[in-house]
C-alpha cells in the first residue's frame, strides 16, 4: 500500500504538565477553564492545548512562536521525547502511540533524526566518530558507516575536518557537524530545534542556505523550530504561529502576512518586509475585471510572472505608468498589476 502524502498528523493533541493532568484536562473541556487557572486549581503547566495539523512529506514545516509558546514541547510528541496528556500522532501512517519499548528505539534511530540547539556532540569522540554514532548503535560495520560519514562531511563542506575534537571547531562548524550526523542517519523525518540560533548572524544565514539547498537534494519531511520570523520566512514551506501552547495560525508565509488570524498574528508578523513574501498573484485583479472597469491592456504593457515578488515588480515601476500583465509559468495572461495596486501592497507593510 502507497504511502500517503501526509508524514506526520497531530490531532487534538494536549500535554499538561504536573501530578493530575488527565483531571486537569477534563476541568479544561468541561468548563473552559484558563491556562492561570489550571496551574492554580490543579498546579499543572498546559503545554499544548489541542494542536490539530498535517506536515506533507518533503515539506519544511516551520513552528514558531515566543519562548514558552509550546513550540518544541509540541515537536518532542513526534520522536516521543513526550508522551500527550490526549490526541493522536501518525507517522507514516502509523500510530506512534502503540510503539512497543522495542519498536520505539528502532523509530527513533532509523526514521526520525534531531539537530539540537546545543549541537550535542560528544567531546571525547573525533568530528568523524560523533557523525557515524548513530550508525555504531544501528551495529552498521565500521568500513560502512566511516564511508557514510564522511560523504555527510562532504555534504555540510567539512572535508579534512574528520580527525578534530568538538573544541577545535566554531560554532558553524559544530552545528555543521550535526547536521552531517543527521544526513548520516538518512531518516524520513528531520527535527530541527532551533538549531542556528545560538550562531552569529552571518553564519545563521550561511547555515540557513546551506540547509536550504541540501534541504532540496534530501527531500527530507522536516520540521523546523524557530522565534525568527525571518528565519521561517526563509526556509519555511509552511509556517505554524504558537501562542499559550495552541496554533493560532497555518499558511504560506505569504498568507499569514497578507491574512493573519487574529491582532495577535498581526503584531507578530508586522515587522516583516513584504518585498520577499508577498507575489504577483496575490495583488493582480482578473483581466476581465480590467476590462470591465478601466479598458483594454496596453499592448505596450510590461509583463512578470505570477510568482514573482513585490521587490521584482518594483523594478518595473519606474519604467511606465502602464499597468503590469501577470502571466503563468506557461505565458497566460492570468491578471493585471495597477502602479496603485502595487504601491498600496507595499505600504501596506510598512509600520507607520
Amino acid at each position: 500500500m502507497p504511502k500517503s502524502e501526509t508524514a506526520i498528523k497531530i490531532s487534538n493533541v494536549w500535554k499538561i504538565f504536573g501530578d493530575n493532568p488527565e483531571t486537569a484536562l477534563a476541568d479544561i473541556k468541561e468548563n473552559q477553564i484558563s491556562k492561570s487557572q489550571v496551574l492554580s486549581k490543579y498546579d499543572c503547566v498546559v503545554g499544548v492545548a489541542d494542536v490539530s495539523l498535517e506536515i506533507q512529506r518533503g515539506e519544511i514545516f516551520c513552528i514558531m512562536g515566543l519562548s514558552g509558546s509550546g513550540k518544541s514541547t509540541l515537536v518532542r510528541h513526534i520522536n516521543r521525547l513526550l508522551d500527550p496528556t490526549a490526541g493522536e500522532i501518525i507517522v507514516n501512517d502509523r500510530n506512534i502511540m502503540d510503539l512497543s519499548d522495542s519498536d520505539l528505539r528502532q523509530y527513533r534511530n532509523e526514521h526520525i533524526s534531531m539537530v539540537f540547539q546545543n549541537f550535542a556532540l560528544m567531546p571525547h569522540r573525533s568530528v568523524i566518530d560523533n557523525v557515524a554514532l548513530p550508525l555504531e548503535i544501528r551495529k552498521v560495520p565500521k568500513n560502512k558507516r566511516m564511508e557514510t560519514a564522511r560523504k555527510a562531511l562532504e555534504m555540510v563542506d567539512l572535508v579534512g575536518w574528520d580527525n578534530k575534537f568538538a573544541d577545535e571547531l566554531s560554532g558553524g562548524m559544530q552545528q555543521r557537524v550535526g547536521l552531517a550526523r543527521a544526513i548520516a542517519i538518512d531518516s524520513e523525518i528531520l527535527l530541527m530545534d532551533e538549531p542556528f540560533s545560538a550562531l552569529d548572524p552571518l553564519i545563521r544565514r550561511q547555515l540557513q542556505g546551506e540547509f536550504m539547498e541540501l534541504a532540496n537534494v534530501m527531500n527530507k519531511t522536516t520540521v523546523f523550530i524557530t522565534h525568527d520570523l525571518d528565519e521561517a520566512v526563509r526556509i519555511g514551506n509552511r509556517i505554524a504561529i504558537m501562542r499559550d501552547g495552541r496554533v493560532v495560525q497555518i499558511g504560506t508565509a505569504e498568507e499569514i502576512v497578507l491574512n493573519p488570524a487574529d491582532d495577535y498574528v498581526a503584531a507578530f508578523v508586522s515587522g516583516i518586509s513584504r518585498l520577499k513574501v508577498v507575489r504577483a498573484k496575490s495583488i493582480m485583479i482578473k483581466i476581465s475585471t480590467y476590462k470591465e472597469k478601466v479598458g483594454q491592456i496596453p499592448k505596450d504593457a510590461s509583463t512578470c510572472l505570477e510568482n514573482s515578488f513585490l521587490n521584482e515588480l518594483i523594478l518595473e515601476a519606474p519604467n511606465s505608468d502602464k499597468p503590469i500583465l501577470v502571466k503563468s509559468t506557461s505565458g497566460d495572461p492570468k491578471g493585471i498589476i495597477t502602479r496603485g495596486a502595487l504601491f498600496e501592497a507595499i505600504v501596506d507593510g510598512v509600520e507607520t
